[in-house]
């Protein structure tokens, strides 16, 4: 069942949107100030110019450097010179730089502005560094692989410095306040993702006045958040998301008039929000989702005129939308999701928010009808009100949303499936469309002129799980050239699987278990294009959709989808009442990753064609009518990590090797004819549990073992080796953890 959709956490983390174009140029224009370059009166310095080219030298590049040494140093690529010829700027981002950042760097003494960013250099940085190169003003490490603990060797950061950046590597330790004291020039400090713990160093306001943006996110820091911070009087950002700090917001911190950001998502803050939030009314970004907040939202929050992200979904918050939120008319993000908020939404006027893009009140207490004043904000492109107590019908006025591409209001109390469809299907740009757990006991229309020729151009995701709905599978969906994704799970369709869902061409996921379906399984139906065809399969659809989907129940922390092409490619027919053979076209699926046909009718052997699904990390062909052997053939699976022939009538040894080393007996049980290691039922005594058998089947049992035990001691030789080394895989993916791929709207 395709459930909810969540807020794609790591966007408004990174997007960093606080300051305006021209704050940027400004703070650009005093972090790096123009140095004259080199005049002709002076050559690069020999010392620099053999630095350099020691650097070099400890680096590969798939892309060499133009740098001749025919050529004068100060003219290299990326190497800017002082009116001395000393070197003042090393520029080498983007690069693609490997190895480590040699010793010689620390000889640049004239070195200004340092920006290896974006490569994969790695190690630790060189001794002294800092204190060698005590005339910089600006260093950019971000996005390597380097190591180590910052203040090693005694080295701190030089007095001019303005910028640091070392982000996205592999630091550890204590940022030391040792280390920060000396930098009272600092404008931006960033140390977010790397491995530093300890408490939030607000040390660094003592030392410089100038601080304007602290970024600590995704690292180890703990502890509560120090008063420190409310001393930094020229603050503006200040992010430090996904720690494991806790406590509340200190009282001093709504004393910082300049703040325009407040970014402390996925930590263990606890409490109410405080009123003196409403205090900061420079703040544009408001970031503490995934925390511990209980209580209201300010009632005064509407003074936070300047807002534009707002973000406090995933809390405890209770109690109903204040009003005044309605001033608040700058938002372009508003997220309340995940809490225990309530009252009536058809009350809300929510008009004013002409910038909106993205809306979520999702999983909360909200009652009433479908808030038609949404329909008034034409910026709007995501909606999200599921896991509510909303009534009523979609009403027309949804359409004039054009730019409306997510909408899900599932697992609410809606009725009139035809008129949704109908009137949803004007909505042109519409991609993403979750329906889930509505319309109860609703037939849905199978006429084909519902949705028009022009209908739904661009829908990519269809959910409609957990309705009940029944009829037949609608043949106006085979209109719907776009598709990727459709869920029709735990209704009461009936009648065959048409044939004509198999030449959809863009469906890669599609959901029809647990209904009433009846018929063989057709292998047209197999044919899915997206599945069969590479070239198909390389064409799934990877921009990113607004909100994210969640695939595991009541599990917000995994299992997050912010594009479609992570989704993975998967049928599921299971839970319906499916007969006959697997058809041998099965085995042209060669794209596909799970395969759900357990709880039918099926019979007939397990196709050995099934082997040639060498993408397969899932099958489930249990609760059947299968006889025969396990082909052997599907030990070459070696993706597959969950699997289940269990409760059919099959017969013979269980083969071993591969992945087939790790499953459990749970993956067999309910077959008296199989034998093996993972039942505990040696082959030699097959004779006794199949004695129900016909003469010729025991012949042709009796002829295996015999096989069987000839190359026993060589097969259990092999064996052993390959327990050890795949069993290691078992836990990686243990059985059962495969998780039903239901996706509910959360």
């Amino acid at each position: 069942m395709f459930l909810n959709s969540l807020h794609n956490s790591s966007s408004s983390l990174l997007c960093g949107c606080c300051f305006s174009f021209m704050q940027l140029l400004a703070v650009f224009i005093l972090v790096f100030p123009c140095y004259g370059t080199r005049t002709s009166q002076a050559s690069c310095n020999q010392l620099d110019r053999n630095s350099l080219l020691s650097i070099y030298n400890g680096v590969s590049t798939s892309s060499p450097l133009n740098w001749s040494v025919s050529i004068d140093c100060c003219s290299w690529e990326g190497v800017s010179c002082a009116y001395n010829g000393r070197v003042s700027r090393l520029w080498l981002n983007s690069r693609g730089l490997e190895g480590k950042i040699s010793i010689s760097i620390t000889n640049l003494s004239h070195l200004r502005q340092l920006s290896l960013a974006h490569n994969q250099l790695s190690g630790h940085l060189p001794e002294r560094l800092f204190l060698s190169l005590n005339r910089l003003e600006m260093i950019d490490l971000s996005y390597n692989s380097l190591s180590g603990q910052l203040q090693a060797s005694g080295d701190h950061l030089p007095v001019f410095i303005k910028t640091v950046d070392l982000s996205s590597n592999n630091f550890e330790g204590i940022v030391h306040s040792l280390f920060l004291q000396p930098a009272r020039n600092l404008i931006s400090f960033n140390v977010s993702n790397n491995s530093f713990y300890g408490q939030l160093p607000s040390v660094i306001c003592n030392f410089s006045a100038s601080i304007i943006l602290l970024d600590f996110s995704l690292n180890h820091f703990n502890g509560s958040i120090p008063f420190g911070f409310g001393t930094c009087s020229n603050l503006r950002v200040l992010r430090a998301g996904f720690n494991s700090i806790m406590g509340s917001l200190p009282g001093n911190f709504f004393d910082l008039s300049t703040l325009q950001e407040i970014s402390f998502p996925g930590n263990k803050i606890s409490g109410p929000l405080s009123n003196g939030i409403v205090n900061l009314t420079s703040l544009k970004v408001l970031e503490l989702y995934a925390n511990e907040l209980i209580g209201p939202i300010p009632h005064e929050v509407g003074k936070l005129s300047n807002l534009e992200y707002l973000l406090l979904h995933m809390n405890y918050l209770n109690g109903t939308l204040p009003l005044s939120l309605m001033n608040c008319t700058r938002l372009t993000k508003l997220n309340f999701g995940v809490n225990s908020l309530s009252g009536e939404l058809s009350g809300i006027d929510f008009s004013n928010f002409l910038r909106l893009r993205t809306i979520d009140l999702g999983t909360n207490l909200f009652n009433g009808s479908f808030p038609l004043s949404i329909a008034s904000c034409p910026s709007l492109t995501a909606i999200r009100l599921s896991t509510n107590q909303l009534t009523g019908e979609i009403q027309p006025e949804i359409q004039s949303l054009q730019s409306l591409s997510f909408f899900s209001i599932a697992n609410n109390s809606l009725t009139n499936i035809t008129g949704a469809i109908r009137i949803l299907s004007g909505c042109k740009n519409l991609g993403v469309l979750l329906l889930s757990k509505n319309f109860r006991h609703e037939s849905l229309s199978n006429e084909g002129n519902l949705v028009g020729s022009d209908g739904f151009p661009n829908l990519m995701v269809l959910a409609l799980g957990r309705c009940q709905l029944n009829g037949k599978i609608p043949i106006w969906l085979a209109k719907l050239g776009k598709l990727e994704v459709l869920d029709l799970s735990e209704n009461a369709f009936t009648g065959p699987i048409p044939n004509w869902l198999g030449v959809l061409p863009n469906l890669f996921y599609l959901d029809l278990s647990n209904n009433l379906l009846s018929g063989q399984l057709s292998a047209q139906v197999l044919g899915l294009p997206r599945l069969v065809r590479k070239q198909m399969a390389d064409e799934v659809h990877y921009s990113y959709i607004e909100l994210s989907l969640f695939v595991k129940p009541y599990n917000l922390s995994s299992l997050q989808y912010n594009k479609l092409s992570s989704l993975p490619p998967a049928i599921y027919l299971n839970g319906n009442h499916l007969s006959g053979n697997i058809p041998v076209e099965i085995g042209q699926l060669k794209f596909i990753h799970n395969l759900d046909l357990s709880d039918n009718q099926l019979s007939g052997i397990i196709p050995d064609s099934i082997s040639y699904l060498t993408n397969l990390e899932r099958l489930n062909l249990s609760e059947n009518q299968f006889s025969g052997e396990i082909p052997s053939s599907l030990k070459n699976l070696h993706f597959l990590s969950s699997f289940s022939v269990a409760n059919n009538n099959l017969q013979g040894p269980i083969p071993t090797g591969g992945q087939f080393d790790t499953f459990s007996d749970a993956s067999f049980l309910g077959n008296p004819g199989l034998c093996g290691q993972p039942l505990g039922r040696p082959c030699t005594d097959l004779r006794k549990t199949t004695a129900a058998l016909s003469p010729a089947d025991k012949e042709s049992l009796e002829t295996k073992v015999i096989f069987w035990l000839t190359f026993g001691i060589g097969f259990g030789i092999s064996f052993s080796v390959s327990f050890v080394t795949v069993g290691l895989s078992s836990r990686m993916f243990p059985p059962g953890s495969c998780c039903r791929r239901i996706f509910y709207q959360l």
